[in-house]
């Protein structure tokens, strides 16, 4: 964190037109090609990756009806997810 601090302030500019020489929000710019260095977006790379990303397991669409739900959530997390499931939804 404190890297990625320290490079936005070497890689800002200020503006010109600010004389009190104090940074406001509103006079700090990056450039584009120095903001896209830092975040980079994560490309899908197969066709297999894409199914995954959209069609749960049914073990994973489980955990998610178990945390919507919050008297399940809550005692997952005391108990364990098998017994909290089997408790609320019946058969694990």
């Amino acid at each position: 964190m404190v890297t990625l601090a320290l490079a936005a302030l070497c890689c800002c500019e200020e503006d010109p037109k600010d004389v009190s020489g104090s940074p406001h929000a509103a006079s700090i710019k990056i450039k584009k090609e120095v903001a896209n260095a830092f975040v980079k977006r994560q490309k899908r790379s197969s066709l297999y990756e894409r199914y995954l990303e959209y069609y749960k397991s049914p073990m994973e669409q489980m955990h998610e009806q178990c945390e919507n739900y919050p008297p399940c959530d809550y005692l997952s997390d005391q108990i364990g997810f098998a017994m909290a499931y089997n408790r609320f939804f019946g058969r694990y």
